[in-house]
């Protein structure tokens, strides 16, 4: 009896380390991809130091600003495409204008907790003798990660006033992808 309880104890053992060894490496569980990221994962703001302040004193060419994101979550995630961005006027005449996008293309950025991306706002700064109907005053940004619907209000800290093209085809003021410009 002794020796049938053995025999069948050392069958399942055999059996059991022969499905173990069966499993090939490449069916064990893969670490999964980073999702992307949402808007609770993210804080936002404009780049204010002194290299990255867009020139608005000037009005002879275009100029940027640039918008962070940060993830502060605890997780990596992923950012690519184009955030969407309204900008909120100032004067009466202003209302909100919807910045049209770049033809660039996007690049996926995986973010880990801490990292941070940005993209620019390529704008046409005019001078303030412009007729106030021409002109654009910003006061705020809503500014919504990409593939998002909630998003972050941001107050305008550059002055200045705006080339108002808010109905023009090929606007001078436009968005540019997420990510470095190459």
């Amino acid at each position: 009896m002794k020796s049938k309880l053995t025999a069948v104890v050392l069958a399942a053992v055999v059996v059991a380390g022969t499905a173990a060894t069966a499993i090939p490496a490449s069916a064990a569980p893969a670490k999964a991809e980073p999702t992307r990221c949402h808007t609770a994962d993210l804080k936002a703001g404009f780049a204010t130091g002194e290299d990255a302040a867009p020139e608005m004193g000037q009005t002879e060419n275009q100029t940027q600003a640039y918008i962070w994101f940060t993830n502060k979550s605890k997780r990596t995630c992923t950012l690519s495409g184009f955030a969407g961005v309204d900008m909120v006027g100032a004067q009466n005449t202003d209302g909100t204008w919807s910045l049209a996008r770049s033809s660039e293309k996007p690049v996926k950025f995986t973010l880990e907790q801490g990292d941070t991306v940005d993209f620019s706002v390529t704008l046409l700064p005019v001078a303030r003798s412009t007729p106030q109907k021409e002109k654009f005053v910003p006061a705020t940004f809503l500014v919504t990660p990409p593939n998002e619907t909630e998003h972050f209000t941001l107050k305008w800290p550059f002055g200045g006033q705006i080339l108002k093209q808010d109905a023009a085809t090929h606007p001078a003021t436009y968005l540019n992808p997420v990510g470095p410009r190459g």
